[in-house]
């Protein structure tokens, strides 16, 4: 059994390292193409992302537990919906109200979405105006060292690759993807510190409410812990995933 990682937008394996530590067992933190790496020409969204992550997982083999957070969620849950040939023990994810038929981006998406309004916010973040992703994302979680390996791997090849993403995923995921029955084991997680400007924490639960139902996945809260809740409390979220797993 292998358990393999997926990080979000804009982050780096390095987000898993923690927790990591802490489980038992064979695991892999897998590097989204474009993010301190190379992004191939044909990855041009989310379908493409989707692909290439089944790919890697079929490059694993065996039965596979798969965690992701952010867009690393929202690939999770695709491959495990769509991709029936790739063997997916389990599956988590933390975003799971993006597949809701009513979820809006939060403001930020919604301006990486438009052009030029995104090419300038992330050349502007690139070049520590008003702050590098590190700096920005710190009162979200984010450690400083973990902060200091994505602002390391910050080019333009990233900032490509984030455009891509968010482009290609408006106006929701439910749009393209859909929201149905999930056959494989599903964790959702909502931590309740994860919030964002303009956007409502109740909206947020209810959305995940709705589709831990239509997925047929668990749902546990994480009181008190924010979108990086692999960071701010490693030890807790290793135990949540044992006890999902154990299950």
């Amino acid at each position: 059994m292998t358990t393999v990682f997926v990080h979000g937008v804009p982050e780096t394996p390095a987000l898993w390292d923690a927790v990591r530590r802490l489980l038992p067992g064979e695991s892999v933190a897998l590097r989204l193409p474009g993010f301190g790496s190379a992004r191939p020409a044909d990855l041009t969204g989310k379908d493409a992302y989707a692909a290439w992550l089944a790919a890697e997982l079929e490059k694993i083999g065996g039965d596979i537990d798969l965690v992701g957070h952010d867009w690393g969620g929202h690939l999770t849950m695709r491959v495990v919906s769509a991709f029936p040939g790739v063997r997916v023990r389990s599956w988590v994810s933390d975003v799971a109200y993006g597949w809701h038929p009513d979820y809006r981006w939060h403001p930020v998406a919604t301006m990486w979405q438009q052009s030029p309004q995104g090419e300038q916010s992330l050349a502007g973040i690139r070049a520590g105006t008003p702050g590098t992703f590190g700096e920005l994302l710190g009162p979200r979680g984010l450690t400083a060292e973990v902060g200091a390996d994505l602002d390391a791997a910050h080019d333009e090849t990233m900032d490509a690759a984030i455009l891509a993403l968010y482009r290609s995923a408006w106006p929701n995921f439910h749009a393209d993807w859909k929201t149905g029955r999930i056959d494989v084991p599903g964790l959702i997680l909502v931590p309740t510190g994860d919030v964002m400007d303009g956007v409502d924490p109740a909206e947020v639960l209810t959305q995940n409410e709705e589709v831990a139902r239509t997925t047929g996945a668990r749902l546990e809260t994480l009181d008190g812990l924010g979108h990086y809740w692999m960071l701010q409390d490693p030890e807790r979220a290793a135990e949540v995933l044992r006890t999902f797993w154990s299950s």
